[in-house]
């Protein structure tokens, strides 16, 4: 086994960024075949093959997460002596991909990103927005940022305050029915709360979307438990009591990596960042105050 050319490093990188040689020959300048070259010559030190080659792109060998994650401690490494012989700070480099929710990438994150970015402009986020469980031990995303009552075993993460809830209907009112969640929604924290207060209506639609829900329930369709965010600042809405009184109870909001990469220290310091510029919203992620 021959020692890894660091150079070799950024071709490689390179590739898991794009998903392709072509793609990650054009962002690097050079031709096809010397990023078939350089990744060959990573792969040939090292002894194990790094990528699946597939008819849709190149895709990282599950087992080689590790190894891409350290080859990104690697850049940033260099990336911050090459800062310090300028005598500049040291800054997060590279790319990472970040998952969430629709309703948190669509009016939560975007701010939170452009924030941190702004700060460190070395810095590229792929954001990515799913409603579907994320399985980070298989290379979807590097961080996640997710409502839930409690961690897998396999994840660590930074505690991010909370996300509160309300039940809202149309302004004019609306049918008398609950909105109920679908699909991917009905694994959200709070759909055990909402299943549990339908008082058996069957007549009732539902969406696997809180900004769908939203819609529906703005359209006069029925009731729907909402994140606050999402239903206190919209004037089609008014949010209602239920029967009894009780009202939905906030949900912990974490920011989150799988445990094969939650300690790298560029996710761990941008996690911290992450989660203390949603802790800097909660009044807007949580404006009802605990339940």
């Amino acid at each position: 086994m021959h020692k890894v050319n660091w150079d070799d490093l950024r071709y490689v990188l390179a590739v898991v960024d794009a998903g392709s040689v072509s793609a990650a020959a054009k962002e690097l300048g050079v031709n096809h075949a010397t990023v078939l070259r350089r990744v060959a010559a990573v792969e040939a030190a090292s002894g194990q093959l790094l990528f699946d080659r597939t008819a849709q792109g190149y895709r990282i060998q599950p087992d080689q997460l590790r190894v891409i994650d350290a080859m990104r401690e690697a850049e940033g490494a260099i990336g911050a002596v090459n800062a310090l012989l300028k005598g500049q700070e040291s800054r997060l480099t590279g790319r990472v991909r970040v998952t969430s929710t629709d309703t948190f990438c669509q009016f939560v994150l975007p701010d939170v990103i452009d924030e941190i970015t702004r700060h460190e402009p070395e810095l590229s986020v792929d954001l990515q927005s799913n409603n579907l469980h994320i399985d980070l031990s298989r290379l979807h995303a590097d961080i996640s940022v997710r409502p839930t009552m409690k961690l897998a075993d396999d994840l660590i993460g930074e505690a991010a305050g909370e996300l509160g809830f309300g039940v809202y209907e149309a302004l004019d009112g609306g049918r008398a029915v609950w909105l109920a969640p679908t699909g991917a929604l009905t694994r959200a924290a709070i759909a055990g709360w909402i299943e549990a207060r339908m008082d058996g209506l069957a007549a009732r639609s539902g969406a696997d979307s809180f900004i769908v829900m939203r819609e529906m329930a703005a359209a006069g369709m029925g009731r729907a438990v909402l994140p606050a965010l999402l239903g206190e600042q919209d004037v089609r809405l008014r949010r209602i009591e239920t029967n009894g009184g009780d009202v939905p109870p906030p949900v912990p909001l974490w920011v989150i990596s799988h445990e094969d990469l939650a300690h790298a220290p560029r996710l761990r310091r941008l996690r911290k960042q992450i989660a203390q510029a949603l802790l800097d919203r909660s009044d807007r992620l949580n404006p009802l105050g605990a339940a």
